[in-house]
């Protein structure tokens, strides 16, 4: 693929390299950074996404100052005080744009579940807040929203049960691997518009320092569409 399809793999490189640079840190303290914890703690996992979509940003006209993405990322919402996004891009007191960014590497089980039920939160919160005239005179917001999912066998293992003891679960759900449930869970976020768009990736440790570091199992949910949104909503003519 050309680069401009493949817009993150800079971005997945200094994913692997900071969470090893984190572990070798952690064990040097006497510590461990293992399980459910891990996907969570170190959020400097994700700033090679927040750069690269910085950059896009900027190269669609957007002010350095307009774009929020160290401090001042907080928005109000409806049911809690506030909520701090990962980017927000603010023009002229508009909200033109949030992005949350999520990962999440081994422990698939435990955090499956946590990691929907967050983004629907988010989302739910967001836009009752909106419609609420919490952001003034804004326009509807784009909310994106990107997953990265650590590629690696159990990710991509089958589940063979889920509890049904009362009703059937939707077919799409049955033999499906963790990432297969990724991928309809940010798909659905979109055709549900819960999002405005999503990205979700699939990514190998093992081959983190090569070209095609990464890999996007579905099309409506790939980096450089993502990008593309993106860039449309915010650009400054």
């Amino acid at each position: 693929m050309k680069d401009q399809q493949r817009p993150f793999v800079k971005a997945v490189r200094q994913f692997w390299a900071t969470r090893e640079k984190q572990a070798k840190s952690q064990r040097a303290r006497g510590g461990s950074d293992q399980g459910s914890r891990s996907a969570v703690t170190g959020g400097k996992q994700m700033d090679g996404f927040v750069q690269a979509i910085k950059e896009a940003a900027r190269k669609a006209g957007v002010a350095p100052s307009d774009i929020y993405t160290s401090k001042d990322k907080t928005i109000p919402g409806f049911y809690r005080p506030t909520k701090e996004w990962d980017i927000l891009v603010v023009v002229r007191g508009r909200l033109l744009a949030a992005i949350e960014l999520k990962s999440q590497v081994g422990s698939f089980g435990n955090n499956f579940n946590n990691r929907t039920e967050e983004a629907l939160g988010v989302a739910c919160d967001t836009w009752t807040a909106y419609r609420q005239g919490a952001y003034g005179a804004s326009s509807d917001p784009w909310l994106g929203y990107l997953f990265l999912l650590e590629d690696c066998p159990r990710s991509r293992q089958p589940i063979t049960h889920v509890d049904e003891p009362h009703y059937r679960v939707f077919d799409e759900f049955r033999e499906a691997s963790y990432a297969k449930r990724y991928e309809l869970f940010c798909r659905k976020l979109v055709l549900e518009r819960q999002y405005s768009a999503a990205c979700f990736i699939l990514a190998d440790k093992d081959k983190a320092k090569t070209p095609d570091n990464y890999m996007e199992p579905n099309p409506e949910l790939s980096s450089a569409g993502f990008l593309a949104e993106f860039i449309r909503r915010v650009r400054q003519d």
